[in-house]
């Protein structure tokens, strides 16, 4: 199987339960890291200590800390909050002993394309005093930089160390594009690979809806997976492989069983290297 020396994580968005409940399943079923998101550390039982407590007791660590929404390009009445906001996730971040903090691309109708570099430069110096990195995100439908290649000229005009990209399947293939958008991009500067499955291409107006409440376990959709990680794998891609799946479905079942789903999955995915 490839990738068998890379940390495979699974987000906490696809599990039900308590944030302990989806920390101890993830664990269960054979993933060694988690992608946490910000709701999952607010709803937990003494905040960030207790969750930190059972990342310990499950010898899990964190893939990233999520999500700092609409952060680059920030109109001005909002620019400062988000700036505050921004300063509190990545204090979190670092009690939580995570290393990461996933920011996508804004999509905010009124984001300024002007001033984006100048956040994000600003976002990644306060992640490096801190000891974080930045993984930047082009989503399907974020306002201005809205495909991997796009979001991949702002990270290297940035040209910060602790600044790299995110590598979502969904976002490449939701939009019809390939994997040349991976062409170019330094194997080092991708600093996660989340993947999902889709059976059909959504609508224009289906597009977030669909993201949000419909994607599929690898292989049980019709997205070219394969040719992402082959591609990966032939380039010495060392990082991070997982799965972020917002399913409704899915979610409805004990976080255990759908954890052991997903690794099935994962697993699967990842031995195949051909259409089946």
């Amino acid at each position: 199987m490839r990738f068998q020396h890379n940390p495979l994580f699974i987000n906490t968005i696809l599990l039900s339960g308590t944030t302990e409940e989806k920390l101890r399943a993830a664990a269960q079923a054979g993933f060694s890291q988690v992608e946490l998101w910000r709701q999952d550390v607010d709803s937990a039982e003494d905040k960030a200590r207790s969750v930190v407590s059972v990342l310990k007791e499950q010898q899990l660590s964190l893939t990233d800390y999520q999500v700092l929404l609409d952060f680059d390009g920030a109109p001005d009445e909002q620019r400062e909050e988000k700036r505050r906001d921004a300063l509190k996730m990545m204090d979190t971040a670092v009690v939580l002993g995570a290393t990461t903090l996933l920011v996508p691309a804004s999509t905010q109708k009124e984001c300024i394309a002007g001033r984006e570099e100048e956040d994000l430069r600003w976002l990644v110096q306060e992640a490096g005093n801190r000891g974080l990195r930045v993984a930047f995100e082009a989503m399907a439908w974020s306002t201005h930089i809205n495909t991997l290649a796009a979001a991949w000229q702002l990270v290297k005009r940035i040209d910060e160390p602790n600044l790299g990209l995110v590598v979502d399947a969904f976002h490449i293939f939701v939009r019809n594009r390939t994997i040349a958008d991976l062409n170019g991009i330094p194997m080092e500067k991708i600093f996660l690979v989340q993947l999902s499955d889709l059976a059909a291409l959504p609508s224009g107006s289906e597009l977030v809806e669909t993201a949000r409440h419909h994607r599929l376990l690898p292989g049980q959709g019709h997205f070219p997976l394969y040719t992402l990680l082959d591609y990966l794998e032939a380039e010495g891609y060392s990082g991070p492989v997982g799965l972020e799946v917002f399913n409704d479905e899915i979610k409805q079942r004990s976080p255990s069983d759908a954890a052991r789903e997903a690794m099935h999955a994962l697993k699967r995915c990842c031995a195949q290297t051909t259409l089946a």
